[in-house]
């Protein structure tokens, strides 16, 4: 069941992203993901956004990245960390049907997290991150397997990929994802890609 946002997929399934990163390194494209947070937040405060970040498998790895720039809450005014399903439902309002249909690691929830917390925290933008860490499969879904999320009022972008590469290095690696997604989408980059689109990396 559909949780009634409209994604769309430009693939018939996910490939391997050969790109990982550790907690405090490079990102998959040579970039630090301090400087992710930091090119995030001169997209918002060139548009005087602001933004609220649910989380998953990252534990709070976005939050952190994006507050420990000076000057972040002139953007950031919270995140929420939903590990569990029946948080994601009570904080995000994603739809328990969609929750007991389809488990956490689907693309709809990672939508429909992105779009709750953008209302539950009242900001323009939400970020949403879902997926498993490993070692062990989830959902029916293998290691690796991650899916972001970033909503505005047009609309919720998502983007799946299969990471590869230890606990640590999915979790940083699906930071470094929603971060780089939140500069797209922030920054209007003209990628012909519109919201309501499920990317696959």
């Amino acid at each position: 069941m559909s949780s009634g946002l409209p994604l769309t997929s430009d693939s018939a399934g996910t490939s391997d992203s050969a790109g990982t990163s550790d907690g405090a390194g490079t990102s998959p494209d040579g970039t630090q993901p301090r400087q992710l947070a930091a090119q995030l937040l001169e997209a918002l405060r060139a548009r005087q956004w602001t933004v609220g970040i649910a989380e998953s498998l990252t534990g709070g790895l976005v939050t952190a990245a994006l507050i420990d720039i000076a000057g972040a809450s002139r953007s950031v005014r919270g995140g929420v960390i939903a590990y569990a399903s029946d948080l994601k439902a009570s904080l995000l309002a994603v739809p328990v049907d969609l929750l007991a249909q389809r488990g956490a690691v689907d693309p709809d929830v990672a939508a429909a997290m992105a779009v709750g917390v953008r209302a539950r925290l009242e900001t323009d933008v939400g970020l949403a991150t879902t997926g498993v860490a490993g070692p062990d499969s989830q959902d029916g879904q293998p290691p690796g397997t991650v899916y972001v999320a970033v909503a505005t009022g047009a609309g919720a972008r998502v983007t799946a990929a299969l990471l590869t590469g230890d606990r640590t290095a999915v979790r940083a690696a699906a930071r470094d994802l929603v971060l780089t997604l939140a500069i797209d989408v922030v920054a209007d980059r003209g990628t012909g890609r519109p919201p309501g689109t499920l990317e696959i990396m």
